[in-house]
């Protein structure tokens, strides 16, 4: 219909992309430009950096009553990627592009000269067209997600000029160009090494266990006793991030306003938020959300050190997500559904001063400040939390051990990487991920053992979900001895991780 142009473009509602029709008309009378379609700010002042980018570009701004209608209406519009497609819609409209436009879906912001910048979101757009059979032509700073593009349909252009000239047929945009890697296959290098801690050879195999299942782990001890410093090595022993896990991890990197792509991208996520920290900030939120850390640690590690030192309400917050791996978001206008599969680690001192039941230093609280200080953790918390660790003060003569005699990150990696492989050839998930009916079915756990585990469960003061932690850590402790059935023994090891 002559006047009128309709363009694909895709909103962001979390990690989801619905489907935006842009229309643009064009009719008689005052010159004017008008956007509908629930645009927020950022979307208004599209107006004003189109027309620039268009006259710029060396084409002809219509001077005529121009209405861009954004639908559906009832969909918030946010942020700059809509210039694009606003500006093919006006050229469409007035009869500058003659292209078949179904075929496209674009995204972009335009900056006043016709350059196009990044947008949040990327790789979730091109995925998405690419899925409805359309090409997405977008800007090519976005290019650097090419690398794990294999299969989409994706153009970019460098400005406004080299999208029409394609649309136009004179100057056809490349599929793809080589983009250089970034991906250090041997980044482990950089990262602290186990072998750099002195003694603590209990908090050590917890942390094995801990990698190994994805089980969520406690530290607890005096000051000084490098609860932090076996916290930030559990990086070192993890095995590398699947392709898909990447994907994910690169999909929701690509929501930030930092969306440039580096090195660190790769690696497992490995968040460490101050105590500082609000609940909105750790789980996510905002009128438009945006993925706290617990969403930034997907496939990776939340590190929350000085744990009684957070809010106790931030801490609850934490509880939902630890059984589902999702957080579920509410907002007047939006919803939206984050993925939240971390493993949390923590670490703590017993009390306020730090020096409760150490040997050599005197203790300054009283006995109410020691109970406050721990009742901070409310029950339902701690019950989420497989390995709880005691790390007492380190004894001279580990000080003075020779680094050379303890065991390395890469050998304990090796442990890790071989346990999870036996665990996803019997349920393609890991321990931790078993449900109740996986555990009582298939994990091969010897009668005696469940029976000793029942027989001590009202001594023990256990919940049941606290009994099938203990089964699935028993599970972990089994696989890394490469024992097909779980034993009694290694029941008590389980039970002993999570009591010492």
């Amino acid at each position: 219909m002559e006047n009128l142009a309709i363009v694909y473009s895709r909103a962001l509602l979390g990690l989801h992309t619905p489907l935006v029709e842009v229309e643009a008309h064009l009719s008689n009378g005052l010159p004017q430009f008008h956007i509908v379609g629930l645009p927020e700010t950022e979307v208004k002042e599209s107006r004003d950096r189109v027309r620039a980018a268009i006259i710029q570009s060396g084409f002809t701004f219509p001077t005529k009553k121009i209405v861009v209608n954004l639908a559906p209406a009832e969909l918030p519009k946010e942020s700059g990627r809509f210039d694009l497609p606003i500006a093919i819609s006006i050229l469409a409209a007035s009869g500058q592009i003659k292209a078949d436009l179904s075929q496209y879906e674009f995204a972009g912001e335009l900056a006043l000269s016709g350059q196009l910048r990044a947008i949040r979101g990327g790789i979730l757009i091109m995925q998405a067209a690419t899925q409805d059979n359309r090409t997405f032509i977008a800007p090519k700073s976005n290019q650097i997600f090419e690398e794990l593009m294999t299969n989409f349909s994706t153009l970019f252009a460098e400005n406004l000029t080299q999208v029409i000239l394609h649309l136009n047929g004179i100057e056809s945009l490349a599929h793809r160009t080589k983009v250089p890697t970034i991906f250090n296959s041997d980044y482990y290098n950089s990262l602290p090494d186990l072998n750099e801690v002195k003694g603590q050879q209990t908090a050590k195999k917890a942390l094995e266990i801990s990698a190994a299942g994805a089980h969520n782990l406690l530290l607890m001890g005096p000051p000084g006793t490098g609860k932090s410093m076996i916290a930030n090595r559990l990086p070192s022993i993890l095995p590398p991030l699947s392709s898909k896990e990447l994907t994910e991890n690169v999909m929701i990197a690509s929501l930030l306003s930092d969306f440039e792509m580096n090195q660190h991208i790769y690696q497992r996520p490995f968040r460490s938020p101050h105590h500082s920290a609000s609940a909105v900030a750790i789980i996510g939120g905002g009128s438009n959300p945006k993925p706290g850390e617990i969403t930034l640690a997907h496939n990776g590690i939340l590190f929350l050190d000085e744990l009684p030192e957070f809010d106790r309400k931030v801490l609850e917050v934490l509880r939902e997500p630890l059984e589902t791996k999702e957080i579920h978001i509410s907002r007047a206008t939006r919803q939206v559904t984050y993925p939240a599969n971390f493993q949390l680690i923590a670490a703590m001192n017993p009390c306020p001063c730090g020096f409760y039941g150490h040997p050599t230093h005197t203790c300054r609280c009283t006995p109410e400040q020691v109970k406050k200080y721990q009742n901070k953790l409310s029950g339902p918390f701690l019950d989420r939390i497989d390995l709880m660790i005691h790390m007492p003060a380190i004894p001279v003569e580990e000080i003075l051990q020779d680094q050379s005699q303890i065991e390395s990150s890469q050998t304990v990696r090796k442990r890790v990487i071989k346990c999870r492989e036996i665990q996803y050839n019997r349920f393609d998930k890991l321990n931790n991920e078993l449900s109740a009916k996986e555990l009582d079915k298939n994990a091969k756990i010897e009668g005696k053992a469940k029976s000793f585990l029942i027989d001590h469960l009202e001594q023990l003061n256990l919940s049941t979900r606290s009994f099938y932690k203990i089964l699935k850590v028993a599970r972990t402790i089994a696989d890394l001895e490469e024992s097909i059935t779980v034993e009694t023994k290694h029941i008590i090891q389980a039970i002993g991780f999570r009591r010492t």
